[in-house]
């Protein structure tokens, strides 16, 4: 098959969907690989470095959407690069399309077959998913106590604390794999964590990262008063496919603390927090009622070369997988289509 790989256009994307490595396992298996010129350049990745893997350095988005049948790529297509779609791609991408409306009649229109890495389910995980999300926890605890700094317009307030001074509070909405990773960075900054879960089974996990992790059951009461008292609040809530559902209201944020921080992993598919809306590394946050909000939506994009790695290596099987023959029959890969000649298949967004 050939395989296209473009250069990403989101702002500040800087990842690659497929590194050298995972290239030459393609080419090993006879499959064409196109890689526009520069695609893997913020991840460290030069042209040089993927032509020795097998692949053929294409100039121009035009020419390799012209040229490919399979494209893989991070993120949802930008306006620019719908134009360049066709009724016979195959393309395989985060979509996030609860949350983007417009992209989704757009995909329908165009007539092609969309397969999204967020949906694609194994045993009941989400293997494409996983590592971006672990990703982005990590992230959303350095940046939430960076954005506490006082001349990032926070509070003041230093998470672990020092002898003598409060701990910093941290409440964390969500106690999958960014929860959890959420959890487990500011945990060892020394702030006190609350975790708020469904499943007492990963609330157990969560208090088994050390003593200053509580696991609560997402009761909106304790929710709500527990927000109130944040000086950093971390919204990781994930329905696959799905939108977001609401968790933290206005009226909450409302009675934050001034300078307090949200920052909201789960905006890709809507936001759990009422008052977050998507940001980008260009304009990252905005204040609501004085408290700082921050809803990047490709925050793994902050560290391409880490996010790049971590996204081929569980990608190149489904990748393999999607090129021969037949695919549709592997249940891991039928959950992840969402569109298909112009029909909505995924039941969250019917």
């Amino acid at each position: 098959m050939k395989i296209g790989i473009p250069l990403e256009i989101k702002a500040r994307e800087g990842r690659v969907a497929l590194i050298p490595d995972a290239v030459a396992e393609l080419v090993r298996h006879r499959h064409t690989v196109f890689v526009e010129h520069n695609a893997g350049r913020c991840s460290g990745y030069t042209d040089e470095a993927y032509r020795q893997a097998g692949a053929q350095i294409i100039d121009s988005a035009d020419e390799l959407y012209a040229a490919a049948q399979l494209i893989v790529k991070v993120k949802e297509p930008q306006p620019a690069e719908l134009a360049l779609l066709r009724p016979d791609h195959l393309l395989f991408s985060y979509l996030h399309l609860a949350a983007e409306p417009e992209l989704t009649r757009a995909l329908q229109e165009i007539g092609l077959t969309a397969v999204a890495f967020e949906t694609v389910s194994e045993s009941g995980t989400l293997p494409l998913l996983a590592p971006m999300s672990d990703i982005a926890g990590r992230i959303a605890s350095q940046t939430g106590s960076n954005l506490l700094y006082q001349h990032h317009g926070g509070r003041g307030v230093l998470l672990g604390g020092v002898p003598a001074t409060e701990r910093g509070q941290v409440v964390i909405l969500g106690a999958g794999v960014a929860g959890t990773s959420a959890a487990r960075m500011a945990a060892g900054m020394g702030a006190q964590v609350t975790v708020f879960d469904r499943n007492p089974d990963k609330l157990q996990q969560a208090r088994l990262i050390g003593p200053n992790v509580t696991g609560r059951h997402a009761f909106a009461s304790a929710i709500e008063t527990a927000v109130q008292h944040a000086d950093l609040l971390i919204g990781a809530i994930l329905i696959p496919g799905a939108r977001a559902p609401h968790l933290v209201s206005a009226e909450t944020v409302r009675r934050m603390p001034q300078g307090s921080v949200i920052i909201d992993i789960s905006v890709d598919q809507g936001g759990c927090i009422e008052t977050t809306r998507p940001t980008s590394y260009e304009a990252p946050t905005f204040l609501w009622e004085d408290v700082v909000h921050y809803g990047v939506t490709n925050m793994p994009g902050a560290v391409p070369r880490t996010a790049s790695q971590a996204l081929s290596a569980p990608l190149l099987p489904y990748i393999l997988r999607l090129a021969e023959p037949g695919w549709e029959a592997q249940p891991a890969l039928a959950a992840g289509i969402n569109v298909r000649a112009g029909e909505l298949l995924l039941a969250a967004l019917q």
